[in-house]
């Protein structure tokens, strides 16, 4: 099932797209996939939905909740974050009867965040009427909820790898993976907040699961052919890090030289620069996830951006 929803869009991106991955398994694709243009899902069962994940704007995660409505009849009574960044999470206010569940490291962070408007970095967005809506059930390591009769197991991926607080969604009688942000399909991967040394490890753990389908975080459902591309992305972050840090050049005058190749098409290029400020902190002796100065790394964004904000339509 496949079919297009052109109710709130940009004119100049394509409407979102609903895909039935399995039987009552839903991934709801958001074109371009870009910064704060997030993927969604859903799983329906005989008796409630589960939703994995909200969107980044009040009318973005309407549209989507009016989807799941036609769809499912019923609204979700159970909301899964796969982490905390708000193009995943700014939504979930809308969902006041929902159980919200997450890591606990998920709940620590939007609740000492909140609702973020990254102004100067990103273009203006038109948020809506948003409030922080933590998840008030948290785990660890992993749980297991139960849509109807179909076990849908939670597995933190016990690493900081795109955040500290990464989830993936495994669906096993059906081998579909919600893999939320550890995976891009198409667009630049981000590790900022999180690791390229755990992203890395991550994929390892994801490539575990021998997923038939996997729903990213953003770009095209896919299948697991498509992680190795961010894998090789990852690597090639590391070694330009490895280089330059050891001639003394800055991430920034790294990332200018860089030869893209095989990743120049890429969407988002300038998190390159980002990511090149988390790895250098991993070549000074930095563990995964340890704070480092996110000003000055999406400082440097724009100005790779030749000093423009870093596109957004959400």
């Amino acid at each position: 099932m496949s079919a297009g929803f052109p109710v709130h869009d940009r004119a100049n991106l394509p409407p979102p797209r609903l895909e039935e991955v399995a039987a009552g398994l839903f991934a709801y694709v958001q074109p371009d996939g870009s910064w704060w243009i997030n993927n969604t899902g859903f799983i329906v069962g005989d008796d409630h939905v589960l939703s994995i994940d909200t969107c980044a704007t009040e009318r973005r995660t309407l549209a989507y909740l009016d989807v799941v409505e036609r769809v499912a009849g019923r609204q979700p009574k159970m909301l899964l974050n796969t982490h905390h960044h708000g193009d995943h999470t700014n939504g979930n206010c809308f969902l006041p009867w929902a159980t919200i569940i997450g890591h606990e490291r998920c709940r620590e962070e939007i609740i000492r965040t909140g609702i973020i408007d990254p102004v100067g970095f990103i273009e203006p967005v038109e948020w809506g009427a948003l409030t922080a809506a933590p998840p008030f059930v948290t785990f660890q390591h992993r749980l297991t909820v139960w849509v109807g009769g179909r076990p849908v197991e939670l597995h933190h991926v016990n690493t900081a790898a795109h955040t500290t607080n990464d989830v993936v969604a495994w669906v096993p009688d059906v081998r579909v993976l919600y893999t939320g942000d550890l995976v891009f399909n198409g667009g630049t991967p981000f590790v900022l907040m999180g690791s390229v040394a755990g992203a890395l490890e991550a994929l390892d753990r994801v490539m575990e699961f021998d997923a038939a389908v996997i729903v990213p975080g953003h770009g095209p459902v896919c299948t697991p052919a498509e992680v190795a591309t961010v894998g090789a992305y990852l690597r090639f972050v590391q070694r330009l890090a490895e280089e330059g840090y050891r001639a003394g050049e800055s991430p920034l005058e790294v990332a200018r030289a860089a030869e893209l190749g095989d990743f120049a098409a890429l969407t988002d290029p300038e998190r390159l620069v980002g990511n090149l400020h988390r790895a250098y902190a991993e070549c000074a002796g930095a563990r995964p996830g340890d704070p480092i100065d996110l000003d000055v790394a999406f400082s440097d964004m724009i100005t790779f951006n030749e000093g423009r904000p870093l596109r957004c339509l959400a």
